[in-house]
């Protein structure tokens, strides 16, 4: 796995978590971004130096096979003026330039390979960091309605236990209790009222029937005397 791979599926695998340990997520998307850019400006710097391994390779690759070529024309142009010995020399130097040749084009494919690789991993993290940039706001947003929410629910959660909704029912206690008191006192002062009225108006009822009959008694007493 290359190392841009690798950034990139640490980058994937670790947001998630990162959101849910963070004291403020609006803070950590900022860090994140910001790392994000580091890696990216870290990539850069090795593609930019793979990018030049590859043009030395290439560069040591085409100079080889330049005077392999050019021993082998010199070899021809000996054995045209039989001059066999020195076309001997000129192909055994040719032998060793064209090893040369051989060893620094595949060196050469090869790290122009791991370029392209590397060249095409930067730009899905480029790619992946423009995503992330743009859906930022989304996140901020979400992270921002996520506190509000919490907040309302910490709120909600003690609403109806606080000391201002017990001092409430207090207070109705008490009113309940000093209204019953003035209904007693009111009952108990008419109970007694009642009680006054009813013996007066029995002593009055007695001196009245004292009346009647003390006049009852003297009519008798006239009659007898007729």
């Amino acid at each position: 796995m290359s190392l841009f791979k690798r950034i990139g599926d640490n980058i994937r695998a670790n947001i998630n978590s990162m959101l849910d340990k963070a004291e403020n997520p609006i803070k950590m998307l900022e860090q994140y971004l910001r790392d994000m850019e580091d890696d990216i400006a870290d990539a850069e710097v090795a593609v930019t130096k793979q990018i030049a391994v590859v043009k030395r390779f290439q560069k040591q690759y085409e100079d080889s096979q330049v005077m392999a070529d050019k021993r082998e024309t010199q070899a021809l142009q000996a054995l045209e003026q039989e001059r066999e010995d020195l076309a001997r020399r000129a192909l055994e130097d040719k032998k060793l330039h064209q090893a040369k040749a051989d060893d620094y084009k595949e060196q050469f494919e090869g790290s122009r390979e791991t370029a392209d690789k590397l060249k095409a991993q930067l730009r899905e993290m480029k790619d992946e960091y423009e995503q992330m940039k743009a859906k930022k706001a989304t996140l901020v947003a979400r992270a921002e309605a996520a506190k509000a929410q919490k907040e309302i629910n910490k709120v909600m959660t003690g609403f109806g236990k606080d000391t201002a909704r017990k001092g409430f029912e207090r207070m109705e206690e008490k009113v309940n209790q000093a209204e019953a008191e003035a209904a007693a006192s009111i009952e108990l002062k008419s109970s007694g009222q009642d009680l006054d009225d009813e013996l007066a108006s029995l002593g009055k009822n007695n001196n009245d029937v004292d009346t009647e009959l003390a006049r009852l008694k003297q009519k008798l007493k006239h009659h007898k005397k007729e």
